[in-house]
């Protein structure tokens, strides 16, 4: 019977749809250990992997001939497998785009809305018992409507991060790109980063992970952006310097920042956590239940095609 391993803890929509397979669960969310990775590869047909599985090229070396046929990875972003060792060992490699989309969009929102308008230091406040009540001066913010947006990347979640901006808050849109769009709402491209950072009042990142995007924000793009200006990262921690941003933020060259991701997630530096002039959220990119279950049930379908023999509906 072909075999299958999931290698996070998974909803009853995915022990329903794998009945017919030999499936081994994992109960635990924390990361496939190297001894496991290399099980996976070994002794399943296919595996559904997810962020933190770090198959890299040494872990492909030391199976020359994988039982393993597909690792239809949970989740958008990709860059924690080697998809080229992958090919070379005969070990397809798929992804879940679109159903993550609008929510991360949506998170992208709240990271700047929330370090516009403070409201991480406002609930903080709240909570501390020390609020003592309304005045015209407490924790004044930016207003977003009729701000400018640049969001680097212009991909699924770059556009519906622009649509909303555009459509909601009435928002001037540039984004950096490889190539222009051709887009329902107008929208500036600009080729040069430094540029685009300068020029906007909320710089959103939106690209995908990987060495093409390491430190693609470092110390001389966040010293182009304005004193005023946000940085919000929902795509990959090590797209952004970290140590750069902490910098910037302690010496209020940039007027803030939210992230969802980080450089050496989990770990969040304490320099980091110290800033009062921040927003942190954990992960929480495509955390609905209704996304999650989507995601999952794509993950589901690639696995089972993998196995099958038929083509991924969607091969990385």
């Amino acid at each position: 019977m072909t075999k299958l391993l999931i290698a996070r803890p998974a909803p009853d929509e995915v022990h329903a749809a794998l009945a017919g397979y030999d499936v081994t669960y994992r109960d635990t969310s924390a990361p496939l250990g190297p001894d496991e990775m290399l099980a996976a590869l070994r002794d399943y047909d296919g595996v559904l992997p997810t962020l933190g599985d770090q198959f890299s090229a040494e872990v492909f070396a030391q199976v020359t001939d994988p039982r393993c046929k597909i690792l239809a990875n949970f989740g958008v972003g990709y860059n924690h497998i080697d998809v080229d060792a992958a090919r070379k060992a005969g070990v397809q490699v798929s992804n879940t785009p679109g159903a993550v989309t609008d929510a991360t969009a949506d998170i992208a929102m709240t990271l700047m809305l929330m370090a516009a308008r403070r409201a991480g230091e406002g609930e903080r406040l709240v909570r501390s018992g020390k609020w003592t009540g309304w005045h015209p001066s407490q924790l004044l913010g930016m207003h977003l409507t009729g701000k400018t947006v640049g969001i680097i990347g212009m991909g699924r979640i770059g556009q519906a991060v622009a649509q909303r901006c555009h459509f909601g808050f009435s928002m001037n849109v540039k984004y950096f790109n490889r190539s222009a769009k051709d887009l329902a709402y107008p929208a500036e491209h600009i080729n040069d980063l430094k540029t685009l950072v300068g020029a906007v009042d909320v710089v959103v990142i939106a690209v995908p992970g990987g060495d093409d995007t390491q430190h693609l924000i470092d110390a001389d793009v966040l010293a182009a952006m304005q004193p005023h200006g946000l940085l919000i990262n929902i795509a990959r921690g090590n797209v952004v310097q970290e140590s750069a941003l902490i910098e910037a933020l302690q010496s209020r060259t940039i007027g803030g920042a939210g992230l969802d991701v980080y450089e050496f997630e989990p770990n969040v530096p304490e320099a980091m956590r110290a800033l009062d002039n921040i927003v942190l959220l954990p992960h929480l990119g495509t955390s609905s239940q209704e996304v999650r279950v989507d995601m999952w049930m794509m993950a589901v379908e690639n696995l089972q095609a993998g196995v099958e023999g038929r083509s991924l509906p969607n091969g990385v």
